[in-house]
């Protein structure tokens, strides 16, 4: 986990790694503070777009080996409105809504949480101020919503080298600009690998 500092001295930009996400599930309160982690730092959904998700967003692609979850509302930059966008679902987090589902018994048309937007927020707060008194990490204090989305989109466009094309369509970003943020911190396991791969020992 990487701190950086922004134009406000009490807020941080938080470039989590997979393993501070594995914590952060390991410190969430239930099964549904569980999916608000996944659903943001795996789907890479924002906290208003988690509500907005119901059991019937969630999508078989025609070959049968993956998964898509509907975004009914997403942002919109042109102000129009929101903005519908299927976002790549892994087959792990997939697994785990229909468990929750089916333990909740949460109706096709209802949200899969339910919560308000402040609510997320206040999920992923409240998680990571349990991962960081299960950790001795005082830097998880300063984990938010936002913060698993970061994570989401550096794993696809450094860890991963994923065409940012794809992850603009399935991350619902509408400009190279937008995700241009997210390529400056690659991690220094990324940069050894780059370096490597280049011919550098």
């Amino acid at each position: 986990m990487r701190l950086e500092s922004t134009r406000n001295s009490e807020v941080y930009r938080v470039w989590l790694t997979d393993d501070d996400l594995e914590e952060l599930r390991r410190a969430a309160g239930s099964h549904r503070d569980d999916l608000v982690i996944q659903l943001g730092g795996f789907v890479g959904l924002r906290a208003f777009e988690i509500p907005q998700v119901a059991p019937k967003h969630v999508k078989r692609t025609p070959d049968g080996d993956h998964f898509r979850l509907r975004v009914p509302e997403g942002k919109d930059t042109t102000g129009s409105g929101g903005k519908p966008r299927d976002a790549y679902l892994p087959r792990e987090v997939e697994g785990d809504i229909h468990r929750y589902v089916r333990s909740e018994d949460v109706g096709r048309h209802k949200p899969i949480v339910d919560l308000t937007e402040s609510g997320v927020r206040a999920v992923v707060k409240r998680t990571a101020e349990r991962a960081a008194d299960a950790t001795g990490d005082e830097d998880f204090r300063h984990v938010s919503s936002h913060d698993l989305r970061r994570r989401f989109a550096q794993r696809l466009l450094v860890d991963r080298q994923m065409n940012p094309r794809v992850v603009m369509t399935v991350g619902g970003w509408d400009s190279f600009q937008a995700i241009e943020p997210y390529l400056n911190a690659p991690t220094p396991e990324v940069v050894n690998d780059a370096f490597e791969e280049a011919g550098f020992e």
